[in-house]
C-alpha cells in the first residue's frame, strides 16, 4: 500500500571527500522533502569542501576541486538546509550510517546544532538488507531456485557458487560470459597484497590504510624506515609482509 505519512520525509544523499565522519566533508547534498500529501520539494547544493578532493573520490563522483572552488561553503548554507528540513523527518541509503552522521557533524562545525528529538530515522539500506538476504543460500535460491541443503559444507558450497556465475551470466547480459568480460564489468582491482593493505594506483604500490593511505610505500619507506620495522613486527597476514619485504628490498637496492 502507499506510504502514509503525517509529516514531512526527507531524503538525503551526499557525495564527499570520503568515508570518514570526523574528517571527510560534503561535496553535494541533495535533499527530497516529500509532504503528507505527496508533493515532493527539491534542495540541491554543490559545495567547497575546504580541503583536497583525492582522486579515488573524484573518480566516483566526477567532482574537482577546480570544480568546486567558486561554490559556497557547507557554513554558507547551513541555516537554509537547515529550515528546509525542520519538522521533517529524515531517511536515506545507508543514511544511518553515513549521510545523517556526516551532516550532523557539518552543522556543528557550523556552529548550528540540529534537535534530533522525535525525528524518526528510517535507513532503506537496513531494509533492504532485513528483507533480502545476502547469503549464499538466499542467492542459491534467488538465481538458481534451489534450496542449499547442505549450507556450510565446503563441497557444497563451492558447487553452488559455481551454479550462481552461471545463472548470473545468463541473467546479465551486461557481464558477458567470460571472466575477462565479468572483471571488466564489476571492476579488476589490482592489488598488491591479499589482504589489500597495499594496492596499485597508476602502476605504483600505494599503502591502502592508516596514517599513510594513498601515499606510494616506497616513498614513506625511504622517508620512515622505521614503518617497515613496525609493520613487520605487528599483526599482519604473512602475504603482506612478503610483498612488503620485497618493495623494501627494491626501494633499498634503488638507494645504493
Amino acid at each position: 500500500m502507499p506510504l502514509q505519512l503525517t509529516r514531512p520525509l526527507a531524503f538525503i544523499d551526499l557525495e564527499t571527500t570520503g568515508v570518514n565522519l570526523s574528517s571527510d566533508r560534503i561535496i553535494e547534498i541533495a535533499i527530497i522533502k516529500v509532504l503528507p500529501d505527496g508533493t515532493r520539494h527539491l534542495k540541491n547544493k554543490i559545495l567547497n569542501p575546504q580541503i583536497p578532493i583525492p582522486k579515488g573520490s573524484s573518480d566516483i563522483h566526477g567532482f574537482t576541486d577546480e570544480m568546486v572552488q567558486e561554490s559556497p561553503t557547507f557554513k554558507d548554507v547551513a541555516n537554509e538546509l537547515k529550515q528546509f528540513i525542520d519538522n521533517a523527518d529524515l531517511s536515506g541509503y545507508n543514511s544511518n550510517r553515513f549521510d545523517i552522521p556526516l551532516l550532523m557533524e557539518e552543522f556543528l562545525r557550523a556552529g548550528i546544532e540540529i534537535d534530533m528529538t522525535n525525528r524518526k530515522m528510517v535507513d532503506v539500506q537496513h531494509i533492504f538488507h532485513m528483507m533480502e538476504r545476502r547469503t549464499l543460500s538466499a542467492a542459491y535460491q534467488f538465481y538458481c531456485n534451489k534450496q542449499l541443503t547442505d549450507a556450510h559444507s565446503a563441497e557444497a558450497d563451492a558447487n553452488a557458487t559455481w551454479e550462481i556465475l552461471e545463472a548470473q551470466t545468463l541473467r546479465y547480459e551486461q557481464l558477458g560470459n567470460t571472466l575477462d568480460s565479468i572483471l571488466a564489468f564489476t571492476g579488476d582491482e589490482k592489488i598488491v597484497d591479499f589482504a589489500r593493505r597495499m594496492i596499485m594506483d597508476n602502476d605504483v604500490e600505494v599503502f591502502n590504510f592508516g596514517k599513510h593511505k594513498g601515499r606510494p610505500v616506497s616513498e614513506v619507506l625511504k622517508a620512515e624506515p622505521q614503518y617497515y620495522d613496525w609493520m613487520m613486527k605487528s599483526e599482519f597476514p604473512l602475504h603482506t609482509k612478503k610483498k612488503l619485504t620485497e618493495i623494501f628490498n627494491r626501494t633499498l637496492l634503488k638507494k645504493q
